[in-house]
């Protein structure tokens, strides 16, 4: 199927439907799809499932910006349940973010399966692979003996991980050519091209938009057979290299508080 072009954000995610299956990559601002979120903040659709290795609440004003679903997760009803490793990780100067309360209110009413982001990592592998599962050690003696069915192969104990299937897959990727071929930066590689493989519909957020041909092919990091929809982040908006540059000076500069948090670490350690 060829790769269609989105004009907006919207229009790229607008045949999501009540209780699709969502995945996404949670590695920095640079690594996740942080406009499609902002699209699905605006959408009037509920009981979704999310996968990705963090939902967390908002950080402070001027700090490093939420992590994408955290707003959907603060309208009641959009989310149903979150495959995730971790809900409730805080970076802030102060210690205390003004909306954790309400953050912790809104997860309360999710279902939060949690997991390891290895697992999350075998279980979209099994399903990009059309495998019927796969089996795992991570997890043996914990309560996931609970959840899962056991095996012993070899005197050794795992645990049988079933496939994840996302209806749809949120990527963030640096550059893109008009047939959906994908070039990542840096961490955008840990999590987005599996996500692209894994998912029914892979909808890429790209910073560059080039003609067919002009990304050598040795360069391709996932091939367009895995992209189903493009959209171009606006020069200088929201993910863009120029908006991450602003974040990390806001967040390491003077009076960042990432740099107060390094400070304060350098005098313990005194």
């Amino acid at each position: 199927m060829k790769t269609q072009i989105f004009n907006s954000f919207d229009e790229a995610i607008a045949d999501i439907f009540d209780g699709a299956v969502i995945a996404f990559s949670t590695f920095g601002s640079a690594s996740q799809a942080m406009n499609l979120w902002e699209a699905l903040y605006r959408k009037d659709v509920r009981d979704l499932t999310i996968i990705g290795n963090m939902v967390m609440p908002a950080i402070e004003e001027g700090a490093i910006p939420t992590y994408g679903p955290t707003n959907c997760v603060l309208q009641p009803g959009k989310i149903k349940k979150a495959i995730t490793g971790f809900t409730s990780m805080v970076y802030t100067s102060k210690g205390t973010v003004t909306d954790m309360d309400e953050f912790a209110v809104a997860m309360s009413n999710i279902e939060v399966e949690p997991t390891t982001f290895g697992n999350i990592c075998t279980r979209l592998e099994a399903a990009a692979s059309g495998y019927g599962g796969i089996l795992t050690p991570v997890g043996v003696g914990t309560f996931l003996e609970e959840q899962r069915e056991k095996f012993t192969i070899d005197s050794r104990e795992y645990l049988l991980e079933k496939p994840l299937v996302p209806d749809f897959g949120f990527v963030k990727a640096w550059k893109a050519d008009k047939l959906g071929n994908l070039v990542y930066w840096r961490g955008q590689r840990l999590h987005n091209p599996l996500i692209a493989r894994a998912a029914k519909v892979t909808i890429a957020e790209v910073l560059e938009i080039v003609e067919p041909g002009e990304i050598d092919p040795d360069n391709v990091h996932t091939p367009h057979i895995y992209v189903d929809r493009l959209v171009k982040v606006p020069e200088g908006g929201m993910g863009s290299f120029e908006w991450n540059e602003l974040i990390k000076a806001q967040s390491f500069g003077p009076g960042g508080f990432r740099r107060q948090q390094m400070e304060s670490a350098s005098e313990r350690m005194d």
